[in-house]
Parts: structure tokens; sequence; C-alpha cells
């Protein structure tokens, strides 16, 4: 599309929304920054006025408070926000011919390098940080963003997105909902399991979300899914890139005898040499590794960026050691997959704690089961100490397990009854299963009141000196 002149209408202004107004004026087109909320209240959210002060001096036109549905019908293009939730007048606006596309689609009217793209469940933003360590390592210009971090379309006018450029980008299923063009070389699929279930009308329709990764696929792009996973593989077929699996007994990267192993490459790499915990980060080692293979990053710089990832805040940070009982964030487990991924992490795999888990879980319900927790728990935990608002409901689904089950008022609180329950050789681990929008502003400010309180904690008599 021609930008210059063209009238676009940015819907939700986030740090996306507001790269997608940069970009967009940069390249000519009549701007309408626009936002639910008044001025006021996205002031407050923005940390002070001058983000929007910032739209304004670059030409936007500011409308807040409300959504204009006459503006939206005239308009030449919309870009909507990832935050954004499905509209009447959005809906309205594209029946009438209007092109509305979220700020990924965007960015990739720019891009002409080569672009990875990572979605799934649980593990997504490990893998993009994993592979784009390994992109930076073989020293080709290289862009990591998206769902992680960076906007998308600040990858514009970079040399990332020129020439022998990596684009490595985290995608989520709103992101994926409104692409058209967008293109990845290297498509990944890392996992599909009950999430966001309060914004889809069922889980199939959540899954085709994911799915929409590998549409504008062809015979020379790659699309990528675990060994075994029958669903991720028909989901990948929607496109037409070459199938290619990891992990598990077949996965062209997988595990052999304590080592990652790429059956292509020739690459080996010591299992005890990777930094994340985990057996869940294996699996993350074992895609990142194929992704960047397939991306065409050499197996040096593969193996460097393999030993030298530190992981990501909130993702099982081990935080403390109190005498033999550590302590792990996972924050960032903000649903059951990711909640029953930590706890197997913890308690299976190449080092497996001695002893059992204490599990710190709650928060907003999401609407999927807490059975597969309940199953975990039962098989692995020690006790479980619930708080926010799906505590009940977590209780309810742990009912039938002998596991005992305490309700905190806070964080700190569930943390000192966390220790309380904790017996030597244990791990207290925070691993919500829910969204963090009840009682904190974010998961990573969820994992950094944990933190606190784990510091926070005295040493008790007799346990020995904390680490």
């Amino acid at each position: 599309m021609e930008l210059s002149g063209a009238r676009f209408v940015v819907v939700g202004l986030g740090s996306s929304g507001r790269a997608a107004v940069r970009v967009l004026r940069a390249h000519g087109a009549d701007v309408v920054a626009n936002d639910s909320r008044d001025r006021e209240a996205l002031d407050a959210s923005l940390g002070g006025g001058r983000a929007l002060d910032e739209l304004e001096a670059l030409g936007a036109t500011l409308e807040l408070g409300g959504h204009d549905a006459a503006r939206l019908g005239q308009a030449d293009g919309i870009v909507v926000s990832p935050g954004v939730p499905r509209l009447a007048v959005l809906d309205e606006a594209e029946r009438a011919g209007v092109p509305v596309v979220s700020e990924v689609e965007l960015a990739s009217w720019f891009v002409q390098s080569t672009v990875i793209g990572v979605t799934g469940t649980n593990g997504k933003s490990t893998v993009t940080a994993w592979v784009g360590q390994m992109c930076e390592a073989s020293g080709r210009p290289t862009f990591v963003g998206g769902n992680l971090g960076r906007p998308a379309v600040e990858v514009v006018d970079t040399d990332a997105a020129r020439g022998d450029g990596l684009v490595v980008l985290e995608l989520s299923s709103f992101q994926l909902e409104r692409v058209d063009r967008f293109h990845a070389n290297v498509a990944a699929l890392l996992n599909v399991s009950d999430d966001h279930l309060d914004r889809y009308e069922s889980f199939d329709a959540y899954a085709a979300a994911k799915g929409r990764i590998f549409e504008r696929q062809g015979d020379d792009d790659a699309a990528v899914v675990p060994d075994g996973d029958a669903r991720c593989a028909a989901l990948a077929r929607s496109g037409g890139g070459r199938l290619m699996t990891f992990g598990g007994a077949k996965g062209s990267v997988r595990v052999d005898g304590g080592q990652l192993v790429d059956a292509v490459s020739g690459l080996t790499v010591p299992l005890r040499a990777l930094q994340p915990r985990g057996s869940h980060n294996v699996d993350n080692a074992c895609a990142s590794t194929l992704i960047a293979r397939l991306a065409g990053v050499d197996a040096g710089a593969i193996a460097d960026g393999l030993v030298s990832f530190k992981g990501l805040p909130h993702r099982m940070v081990r935080v403390r050691v109190i005498g033999s009982i550590a302590f792990y964030d996972d924050s960032k487990a903000t649903n059951v997959a990711a909640a029953v991924a930590a706890v197997d992490g913890l308690t299976s795999g190449e080092d497996p704690i001695p002893g059992a888990v204490v599990l710190i879980a709650g928060g907003v319900d999401k609407g999927g089961s807490y059975a597969p927790l309940a199953e975990r728990v039962a098989e692995r935990a020690r006790a479980v100490v619930t708080l926010g608002r799906a505590a009940p409901l977590i209780e309810a689904a742990l009912g039938e397990t002998p596991v005992p089950v305490e309700r905190a008022r806070d964080m700190g609180e569930a943390v000192r009854l966390a220790l309380a329950a904790a017996q030597p050789g244990d791990a207290v681990l925070l691993a919500p299963a829910c969204s963090s929008f009840d009682m904190f502003t974010s998961y990573a400010a969820r994992g950094d009141a944990f933190v606190e309180a784990v510091r926070a904690l005295p040493e008790p008599p007799g346990r020995g000196a904390a680490r």
C-alpha cells in the first residue's frame, strides 16, 4: 500500500500503537491516533503527557475517549494494537472494505530480509530471545522484538530489514489475528494449550489464530513444530512450508545421551552447559537451535548462543536458597500448561530437585481447566498456596488431592506460608497459572513482588546460610 497521503487510524496507543504512528507519519500518511481512554487516563498509564505530546508533534491527530465509526469507515487503513479487544466498529469498518491490520502486518510491508516468527502458548519469549542471541552472534544485522519488548514496526528502515538481515519476532495470537501479507521464512509453533479462552470462543479458534503464522509460507520456507505433536503439525500444513520438527525421538534437533544434538549440522552441546533451568527449557533449546540453523545461522554462532544465554526475567529464575530450600520465580507461567511445565522442569529431567514443590498459584482466571495442574500437584507437590481472584477455582480443582492448600491475602503472606510448608530439598515455586491483573499491573510486577518477599525472609534458625 502507498502510504504517502493515505488516511490511517491507529487504534490503541500503547507502545506498539505509538510506534505504528511514528512509522506511518515518517512515510507520509495522515494519521489519527485513537484510544478508548481519555487523555487523563492515558497520561497516567504512559507515565505523563510527553508520549501523547510526541504524537501531536509528529502531526498525528489525537482522538481519545472512544471510537468514531464514521472516521474508521472512511480510513484507507486501520492499525490495531494487540491489546485492543474485538470491537464491533472495527468489524463494521472491515465489512465496508477498510483493511484492518495488526502492527506486525504493518511492519512486514517494509521487510525484505529473513523473517523468523515464533509463536506458541508457552516458551515463545524464551525461544525468541535465544534465537535472537544466536543471530546476533553470527554478526548479521539482527532485530529482536514483536510481542517481546520492542514493537515489530520499529524494524522499519533498519539494517536488519534489508539484505542479509535477520528479523526475529515473538508473535501472540492477538497479533496474528489480523495479518494478511505477513510472511515468515521460518515459522515456529512451539505448542498449543488452553489459554486466552476469556477472549476466544473456543480452543479451536485460539489455535487457529496461532496457525496463521504459516499461511503465507511457500516451498522455500520452513514450518517448525514439536516432534509428535499432531495438532501443531496440522496447523503448520495450512501453509506451504517444509515441515521440520524438534525434540522427541525423531526431531531434527533432539536430546541424545545428555547432549543436545543437531542431526544435520552435527552440532552437539552438553545439556549441563545450558543455563536456563528445567526440562521445558531443553525443548526450548532444541527449538532455538533448529530455527536458527534453518535461518542460515552458522553452527559456531548457534553454539555460542546456546551456552551464553542466561534466560529471561521471571522465567524459572532461582531467586534465593535458604538452607536447602530454593525459591524460583516463574511469574510468566500465566496459564495452566506453563505452570505444569514449571513443576515438571524442577522435578524431572537431567537434574531434578531432591524434594517436592511448594506451589504458589492464582491471579485472574483465563478460562481453562485446572485439572492438569491438580494432577501434577497430586504427584509432585508438598503443598499449594493460592492467592488472587482465581484462588477458589484452583482450590476447587485441588479438592480431591491429598495435598494441603492454604490461601494467602498477598504475595508476602504467600511466600511466608510456602516457606513454612517446605521441607529440606524442596523448591518454592511461583507459577501462577493465571494472569496478574487483579493484584498487579503485569506478570513482571508480580514476579518483582515475589522476589522482594523472598529476599525479605529472615534466616530460620538451623537452616544454614541463605545464598
